[in-house]
């Protein structure tokens, strides 16, 4: 007899699910949603679980918040292709993977240090996505690419 083998992680009765975050990114996600400390949630995180569809996947479920679209492009960022499932009354009422707009807006800042949106000036940043994989955004003012790390390092 076979024992079954199960990922027991509680469910959870509002809020909101992130999954088939790729292996070793749920920290990144974390941090861009300034989920650190005690928040005054329950957030429940799952490192390195099995995956038919990754081989290797992180899982993050949050209580009692639901993510904005804001939230939303910070997760494509860095984790393209995490699948968000809301969540009320134990039931999932809507899933769907995050996906990479063809445009961001205030919600990274350009790492060229003499554009515009750096200096003393109220411009709100705006990239314009070049390719998806691998993602390289392009800063609309001063048409500055950035990739991989760039990118995360500078998410606001």
């Amino acid at each position: 007899m076979e024992k079954e083998k199960t990922l027991k992680i509680e469910k959870i009765k509002k809020g909101t699910v992130i999954d088939h975050i790729p292996v070793g990114r749920a920290l990144k996600v974390l941090k861009i949603l300034n989920i650190e400390g005690d928040i005054g949630q329950t957030v429940s995180i799952a490192i390195h679980v099995k995956s038919q569809k990754l081989g290797l996947k992180d899982v993050i479920k949050i209580e009692e918040r639901i993510l904005d679209s804001s939230e939303l492009n910070k997760i494509a960022l860095i984790a393209g292709g995490a699948t968000i499932s809301i969540v009320e009354d134990y039931d999932i009422v809507n899933k769907f993977e995050v996906e990479i707009p063809n445009e961001f807006s205030g919600i990274i800042k350009c790492s060229n240090p003499k554009c515009i949106t750096n200096s003393n000036e109220r411009v709100k940043s705006r990239f314009v996505t070049v390719s998806k994989k691998p993602l390289i955004l392009k800063c609309h003012y001063c048409e500055r690419e950035m990739e991989g790390e760039e990118i995360e390092e500078n998410i606001i």
